[in-house]
């Protein structure tokens, strides 16, 4: 079985699992809405070193971008820049790597801000 979002004004509305035959007979809608996302396919890569497909499993609220032929999710801020390789948002900073600390994204100050996490 393969995995087809329905693309409503670039929008995805809906994720099915269906064969192309199914979406084919048109009983889902217009099958020109339906697009083929692979569960295995993550920021252009497939996680079991197969074919990606389309950069992003697509998910509700993900739009198309038919030009990337890429599943991308919604920006989460508007600093941050789609990365047309992977489809995926990056923030105009990198996020600090420290073991055991934890960040969150500031837009008002467009930087990562170290949160302090109580241990028991």
């Amino acid at each position: 079985m393969s995995h087809f979002a329905r693309v409503e004004n670039g929008v995805v509305t809906q994720v099915i699992v269906a064969e192309q035959d199914f979406i084919n007979t048109g009983l889902v809608g217009d099958p020109i809405s339906w697009v083929q996302t692979s569960y295995n396919t993550y920021g252009g890569q497939h996680r079991l070193g197969g074919t990606p497909l389309r950069k992003n499993y697509a998910g509700i609220g993900y739009s198309y971008n038919s030009e990337l032929d890429a599943f991308v999710p919604p920006q989460p801020f508007a600093s941050w820049t789609l990365d047309s390789e992977t489809g995926l948002w990056n923030a105009p900073v990198p996020m600090p790597v420290a073991e055991g600390k934890f960040y969150t994204w500031d837009e008002d100050t467009t930087e990562w801000i170290e949160q302090n996490i109580p241990t028991e």
